[in-house]
């Protein structure tokens, strides 16, 4: 259970560099160009790469 959660939360994906940060995170606030936001697991499916900052 605690897995689907995990991957159900919502993210902020850039989809140039492929790194994903949590909503509050600093760098998803500078983020305004190629971000997205989108759930966790279609970022992990897409092969994406959590910030050093947040852990995504």
């Amino acid at each position: 259970m605690f897995l689907t959660l995990f991957l159900s939360e919502t993210v902020a994906f850039n989809t140039k560099t492929y790194k994903f940060h949590k909503l509050y995170c600093q760098w998803a606030k500078k983020c305004t160009v190629n971000c997205i936001t989108i759930e966790k697991r279609e970022v992990v499916k897409r092969g994406g790469i959590p910030c050093k900052v947040c852990g995504g």
